[in-house]
């Protein structure tokens, strides 16, 4: 059985006052981390010329490839048929990027052969640390 799986993808970094910018983000997910995707940015793209991993809700990305979602810092849309926007939110800038959407479906099926949806699991901490909030209630 696979814990984790990894997928480079193409996608654009879009700007309102340059060109796209063509750029190969990898997208990752883990069975230690079930109800996350990763996307990892390579330096060239950001700021500060380091890598940047931006971390979400699975579901939100499964959500988003039909329908707008989001409401934080991650907001995903259908653009099309065919691409998806993600919109990643800091205080100081949003920085747009645009998938073909059928990666990010082969992605998302993939990380379900991980891990199923519905049987994610985080282990018994979370368990031991509401028994011992809840000892003597």
């Amino acid at each position: 059985m696979r814990l984790a799986l990894e997928q480079p993808v193409r996608a654009r970094l879009v700007t309102p006052d340059y060109p796209e910018l063509g750029i190969r983000p990898t997208l990752r997910y883990s069975a230690a981390d079930p109800f996350a995707v990763h996307v990892d940015f390579p330096a060239d793209v950001s700021a500060d010329e380091e890598g940047v991993t931006w971390t979400f809700a699975r579901a939100l990305l499964e959500e988003g490839l039909d329908t707008a979602a989001g409401i934080g810092d991650v907001r995903i849309q259908p653009c099309g048929r065919s691409r998806t926007v993600i919109e990643f939110r800091t205080p100081h800038c949003i920085a747009v990027i645009r998938f073909g959407t059928a990666s990010l479906r082969r992605f998302l099926q993939r990380s379900y052969a991980v891990v199923e949806p519905g049987r994610e699991d985080l282990g018994p901490e979370p368990d031991h640390g509401l028994m011992s909030l809840l000892d003597g209630v």
